[in-house]
C-alpha cells in the first residue's frame, strides 16, 4: 500500500510539473569499481565522510566572456574580469541554493561554503550518508598500491534537488593510483657529477641547458622588472624542490644570474616541501622556471595528498587560485591523468574552473604527457587511442615536446590526440580540419575526430640537465617543455606590464590566429603508441607538436611590442 501511494503521489507531482520532494532519482552510478579496486568490507557506520556538493551552474556566459577577453580583434581583448565578476557569472541560482539547503536541513546536515560559490562541503557519518543518498558506501582497496577509499557505486538525490546538483564528490570518484597519474618526466641519462658550466652550440643537440634554450628560442637573459607579474608552479605527489639544488644549478648553468635567486612556497591541502628529498619533477620545474624566467617572482604550490586522490588536489589548487584577489599571470603544471579515469562531470567542473582563472587573466599551461597516443596505462589500447586529462580541456594551453637542435623533430613520447569528453574548440577547428585532410584514413576509427585536439604548441623536451641532490641527471618529458614555454610567456608578460599593457591571459585564440606567426613549424617525427606509429607531424598544426616551437622575439612582435 505504501509503495502504491508513493506512485500516486509521484504521478500527481509530475502532472502538476513540480518535482516530488520525497521521490529519489539515481544521480550517478557506475557498474563496477575501477580496475584494481576491490571491496574489502563495510566501513564503521559512525565513520565521518567528507563530501562536496557541486551545485549546477550555467557556464555559457563564462565561456563567452572568456573568449571575448581572449580573442584578438575583440573590443574587450585582454580586458580581464575581476574576482567579483567571475563569481557573479558562476553563481548558482537562488532556487538551487534554497532547494539544497532545505534538503540538508531536513537531514540535520550543516554545510559550509567551499572555496568558490559552486561548492558546499558537508560532513556526515557513513550511516547517514547511506540513508540520505540511497547509497551503499564500502571500503575499497587497490590491489597494487594498497590505497583505500570509502566509496559507493551509486547514489540518489530527491527529485526536487536533482536539477540543482551537478555531482557529489568523491562519492563515486575513486582515487587515481599514483602509478596511473601522469608526471610527464623521466630520467633519460645516468646521474653524474658536473664540473663544467653551460655549453651551447654543438652540445645542445644532445644536452639541454638554459643557455641552449636561450639560443634555440631567443630567450633573453635580461632580468624581469615587474614584481606584479607572477608565476605559479604546481607540485603534487610529494614532488619536492630544493633551494640548495637550485643554487648549485644556477652556479653551473646560469653563471650570469645570482646563485641566491630563489622561489617562494605555498601549501594547499597540507602540502609540504621537504628539501631533503628533492624529486625529479619538482627539481626540473623549479630549475627551468627560475633558470629561464629571469627574476620573475615564482611561487611553488605544493599540494598535499589524501585518500581522495590527486584529483582533489587539482580541484583545490585551481579553486585556491580563483579565490585570490590577484591570481598569477602564468600557471604551469606538469601532471595529469588518463582521461578515461576521470568522470565527465568532474572533468567539466575542473575545466570550467580553468576557464574562470583564464577570464581573470592567467595563462594556464599543462604538459600533454609522455606516452604518445597512449595515456600511460599498462593495458593494451589497440582499438582506440587514449587521451590525457586535462589536455582535452579547451581552456588550457597544452605543450608537447620536440628533440634535437633546430630544425627540431617531434619527440616520439610526446602525447597528443583528441579528447573523448570535450568537443573541438572553435579556435582550432580550421587547424584540425586541415590536419585530418592530410591524415586521410591513417588511424581511422582509433580516435574521436570531433574532440578537442592537443597539444597546442611544443618545445624542446629531451635531455635537460637537472641538479637532483647534488648530482646532474639528464631528464626528458613534456614536463621539461611546459615550464620552459610558461617561462617565456612570463617574460613576455613582464615586457607588456612594463609598457603599461595587460598580460596575455588565456592564450589559445591568440595562438591559433595572430600568434601562429611566432612559432616554428615542426614537420618531422611522430608519437607512436597502441601498436601504431601514432600521429605524424606535418606542415601546420598536428597532434604531436601543435603549432610548433616559440620564438621569443616573434612573440614580442605578435603582441605588439
Amino acid at each position: 500500500m505504501v509503495a502504491a501511494g508513493l506512485l500516486v503521489l509521484s504521478f500527481f507531482a509530475l502532472a502538476l510539473g513540480a518535482p516530488a520532494p520525497n521521490v529519489f532519482r539515481v544521480h550517478d552510478a557506475r557498474s563496477a569499481a575501477p580496475a584494481g579496486f576491490e571491496a574489502s568490507g563495510a566501513p564503521d557506520a559512525n565513520e565521518v565522510l567528507q563530501l562536496r556538493i557541486a551545485l549546477k551552474t550555467d557556464s555559457t556566459q563564462l565561456v563567452q566572456r572568456l573568449l571575448d577577453v581572449s580573442t584578438p580583434g575583440s573590443q574587450n581583448y585582454r580586458k580581464f574580469l575581476t574576482k567579483a565578476e567571475v563569481a557573479q557569472l558562476t553563481a548558482p541560482s537562488d532556487d538551487a541554493t534554497q532547494a539544497i539547503n532545505a534538503w540538508l536541513k531536513k537531514n540535520d546536515v550543516t554545510a559550509t561554503p567551499g572555496a568558490t560559490n559552486q561548492w558546499l562541503n558537508i560532513e556526515l557519518p557513513v550511516a547517514k550518508a547511506n540513508a540520505m543518498l540511497g547509497a551503499e558506501f564500502n571500503v575499497y582497496t587497490h590491489s597494487t598500491t594498497g590505497v583505500t577509499a570509502i566509496r559507493t557505486l551509486a547514489y540518489s538525490v530527491p527529485e526536487s534537488v536533482q536539477p540543482h546538483v551537478d555531482f557529489i564528490f568523491p562519492a563515486t570518484t575513486f582515487p587515481v593510483p599514483s602509478s596511473r597519474g601522469i608526471s610527464s618526466v623521466y630520467i633519460s641519462g645516468a646521474f653524474h657529477n658536473s664540473t663544467h658550466a653551460a655549453r651551447a652550440d654543438a652540445s645542445c643537440a644532445t644536452t639541454i641547458t638554459p643557455t641552449c634554450l636561450q639560443q634555440f628560442y631567443n630567450i633573453p637573459t635580461t632580468a624581469a622588472t615587474q614584481k606584479t607579474n607572477t608565476m605559479a608552479v604546481s607540485s603534487f605527489v610529494q614532488s619536492f624542490a630544493s633551494k640548495t639544488d637550485l643554487s648549485n644549478f644556477l652556479t653551473k648553468f646560469r653563471t650570469d644570474l645570482s646563485a641566491n635567486t630563489t622561489f617562494s612556497v605555498a601549501a594547499v591541502d597540507g602540502g609540504t616541501n621537504d628539501e631533503t628529498k628533492p624529486s625529479i619533477e619538482g627539481s626540473l620545474d623549479i630549475q627551468y622556471t627560475v633558470g629561464t624566467a629571469t627574476d620573475v617572482p615564482i611561487t611553488f604550490f605544493t599540494v598535499g595528498s589524501n585518500n581522495d586522490g590527486d584529483l582533489t588536489g587539482f580541484l583545490d589548487l585551481v579553486n585556491t587560485l580563483i579565490a585570490q584577489e590577484k591570481p598569477p599571470s602564468v600557471f604551469t603544471t606538469s601532471f595529469g591523468f588518463p582521461e578515461a579515469l576521470v568522470g565527465s562531470d568532474l572533468a567539466n567542473n575542473i575545466c570550467n574552473a580553468y576557464a574562470q582563472l583564464g577570464a581573470r587573466g592567467t595563462s594556464i599551461f599543462f604538459s600533454s604527457g609522455d606516452s604518445g597516443v597512449d595515456d600511460g596505462q599498462s593495458t593494451a589500447c589497440t582499438t582506440q587511442f587514449r587521451p590525457t586529462f586535462p589536455s582535452g580541456c579547451p581552456f588550457v594551453t597544452v605543450v608537447g615536446a620536440t628533440q634535437g637542435a633546430p630544425p627540431e623533430s617531434a619527440a616520439k613520447f610526446s602525447s597528443g590526440g583528441f579528447s573523448n569528453i570535450f568537443s573541438a574548440a572553435t579556435y582550432q577547428k580550421e587547424a584540425i580540419s586541415g590536419y585530418l585532410t592530410l591524415l586521410g584514413q591513417t588511424n581511422a576509427g582509433l580516435f574521436n575526430t570531433t574532440g578537442r585536439a592537443y597539444p597546442d604548441i611544443s618545445a624542446a623536451g629531451v635531455n635537460y640537465q637537472v641538479n637532483i641532490g647534488g648530482s646532474i641527471a639528464s631528464v626528458s618529458g613534456t614536463s621539461a617543455s611546459t615550464p620552459l614555454v610558461a617561462s617565456m610567456v612570463a617574460l613576455v608578460n613582464d615586457r607588456l606590464v612594463a609598457a603599461g599593457k595587460p598580460t596575455l591571459g588565456f592564450l589559445n585564440p591568440f595562438l591559433y590566429s595572430t600568434g601562429a606567426s611566432a612559432f616554428t613549424d615542426i614537420t618531422s617525427g611522430s608519437n607512436p603508441g597502441c601498436g601504431t606509429n601514432g600521429f605524424p607531424a606535418v606542415k601546420g598544426w598536428d597532434p604531436v607538436t601543435g603549432l610548433g616551437t616559440p620564438d621569443f622575439n616573434k612573440l614580442l612582435k605578435a603582441v605588439g611590442l
